[in-house]
């Protein structure tokens, strides 16, 4: 990778030799690395036995989560927040566990409506819940600094399993939770 920045670099008429440039090509490909880091996970390296039983079935939610993704037509990146709910059976997964599921997504080269998704069906049958509702909110770099550059622009996904698309106050209950 550090030699593919230094071609890069180098493409668009930059000396690799100027003071601020030396080093850039190893520390860019650091960078990379550490931005799709979530090929190198897995779910069960993650959850690592953190599900516990309960005798709740009430809808559990966590909002907000912040997300850090790179989009995989320009590779820039897309900046927000992801919200997920779902109602258990039986057995709850540990809080943290959420937000690294959301992590191990959103690091690697994605597009939001796929990583909406694969969240939700990861939490569904993790959790073996009666439904999952996943919801992310971001802004995406190639449409801010680049194409049409609308700067205030937000995109929405969700993706409602189970319970969350069968029954509507289900859903309803969850939107108006995280709002």
């Amino acid at each position: 990778m550090k030699d593919a920045y230094a071609t890069i670099i180098k493409a668009i008429g930059e000396d690799l030799d100027r003071p601020g440039l030396v080093g850039t090509p190893e520390r860019a490909a650091k960078a990379m690395a550490f931005l799709t880091q979530g090929y190198q996970q897995n779910v069960d390296d993650i959850i690592n036995g953190a599900m516990f039983p309960t005798t709740s079935n009430e809808m559990v939610i966590v909002k907000n989560i912040e997300l850090y993704s790179l989009c995989e037509h320009h590779l820039l990146p897309f900046i927000g927040k992801c919200h997920v709910a779902y109602l258990p059976t039986g057995m709850v997964i540990g809080l943290s566990k959420i937000a690294r599921i959301v992590d191990m997504f959103a690091r690697r080269l994605q597009i939001q409506e796929q990583l909406t998704q694969q969240i939700a069906e990861t939490i569904m049958v993790q959790t073996k819940a009666l439904g999952v509702g996943v919801i992310i909110e971001s802004q995406h770099m190639c449409m801010m600094m680049r194409g049409v550059e609308k700067q205030n622009s937000v995109m929405t996904t969700s993706c409602m399993l189970g319970a969350f698309r069968e029954r509507p106050t289900t859903r309803t209950e969850f939107l108006s939770l995280i709002r």
